[in-house]
């Protein structure tokens, strides 16, 4: 048997009360703390950008095939032919082989990579700008085309009232699906008539709609500005003939294949006429921001693991000084420096670990509360969602437990040369 294991286990279970106990317990509630902590924040952070990202993705897709002249605005609408090599069966494609600059090495290479997964969906829309006049309000807005081909899915989860656009009638539907936003403005309910004021070439177009349904899915800024409506009513608006639309939207399986899968769908599925662009390099500002709460992440960590490194170098010194009369002892019977700090080094261990163990504990549970009953909540407007999301990535979880046992006994590496300090001839005497 490893003797000094054996000796730091008799030491660690030991029944003695003492100041030690208190520290060491004030150690393990620290380690706990950092550790759940540390669980709660990543869970948070990877929740916060999975519940965003999705809204927008499942709003917009994941890429934009439009005409290649226009610029990379919202608004931009050039129709194109609906009538292409790649639609519908772009969706058939199930994975892609792409390069990547090999890192490394005296000069460029590359090696071929495979992607996650494929193309999940692929549907045609356009978009209209004008404006909604009721009996008492004005109010602008951005009517977003959809057409047979559109997935539902999404927009049916976050209706509030009402139904999705039927779209399955010969003719175009005054149907409507607004948000609770604009429904609110304007005081419109399910079944309410308005009408829509579009402008082209100076000449003022206007439509009637009905109210169909009313959503929210938390994302202010775009809920405000964009309604559902059956593309054959923009067509009808910016006469346009029934086969030119105003683009694609490409949903894909992974969103780890987003930038291979632009660049594929670009280079090699569409005509020099047309562009591809993922959601990414068309509303930057929000993925820009979901990427500094990365930082927020590391910092909380970093913090959390410094606050339980010094607890433990504290508590790994007064183990020491309360055992010295032991470390006398062993140094008497012939124990060197190297054997005596390992016996401290495996005592830090069992402290750290029943902190992990409680901190997973805690965190996880935690989280599991949140995820399940979301008491925890928040502004809307501010964070495009009502709560506190929670998505536990388990490699990140995996990873603070081994980081934080794993750097923690390597800095206590340097406390526990105090032992070699000690005298045994002063140790023993030592009362």
């Amino acid at each position: 048997m490893n003797l000094e294991y054996f000796i730091a286990r008799k030491v660690a279970t030991g029944g003695k009360q003492s100041f030690s106990r208190l520290i060491i317990r004030i150690a393990i509630a620290a380690v706990t703390l950092s550790v759940s902590v540390m669980i709660i924040t990543s869970a948070l952070i990877f929740g916060f950008k999975k519940e965003i990202s999705e809204k927008i993705f499942g709003f917009w897709g994941h890429i934009h095939i439009t005409d290649n002249n226009i610029n990379s605005g919202v608004l931009d609408n050039e129709p194109i032919d609906i009538n292409q090599s790649f639609y519908p069966s772009l969706d058939t494609t199930r994975s892609v082989t792409y390069s990547v600059e090999k890192v490394g090495g005296d000069y460029l290479e590359y090696v071929d990579m495979e992607s996650h997964g494929g193309i999940r969906h692929i549907q045609a829309f356009a978009l209209s700008p004008g404006i909604i006049k009721t009996k008492t309000d004005i109010e602008g807005i951005v009517l977003k085309g959809i057409g047979k081909d559109f997935d539902d899915k999404f927009i049916k989860d976050y209706l509030e009232e009402g139904e999705f656009i039927d779209l399955s009638s010969e003719k175009a539907t005054k149907d409507i699906v607004i948000s609770r936003q604009t429904a609110d403005r304007l005081n419109l309910k399910l079944s309410d008539k308005f009408v829509f004021h579009f402008i082209q070439n100076n000449d003022q177009i206007k439509r009637q709609f009905i109210v169909k349904g009313i959503y929210k899915t938390g994302l202010e800024e775009y809920d405000r500005r964009f309604a559902l409506v059956d593309i054959r009513k923009i067509q009808q608006l910016l006469k346009w003939k029934e086969t030119e639309v105003g683009g694609f939207e490409v949903f894909i399986d992974d969103l780890r294949d987003l930038d291979p899968m632009t660049e594929f769908i670009y280079l090699n599925r569409l005509p020099n006429s047309l562009y591809a662009e993922n959601i990414r390099e068309k509303f930057p500002p929000i993925f820009e921001w979901l990427e500094l709460q990365d930082i927020n992440q590391y910092v909380i960590i970093a913090l959390m693991l410094v606050v339980s490194i010094i607890n433990m170098v504290t508590a790994l010194l007064i183990l020491i000084l309360e055992r010295t009369n032991m470390i006398g002892t062993l140094k008497a019977l012939g124990g060197n420096n190297y054997s005596i700090r390992k016996i401290f080094l495996y005592y830090a261990a069992f402290i750290v670990i029943a902190g992990l163990f409680w901190g997973n504990l805690i965190g996880l549970g935690l989280c599991w509360l949140q995820d399940t009953f979301r008491f925890v909540k928040l502004s809307e407007a501010d964070y495009y969602l009502s709560y506190a999301p929670i998505s536990i990535n388990w490699a990140m979880v995996i990873g603070i437990n081994v980081g934080t046992l794993v750097m923690t006994i390597l800095v206590l590496i340097i406390p526990s040369f105090l032992v070699s300090r000690i005298s045994p001839v002063k140790a023993i005497r030592f009362k």
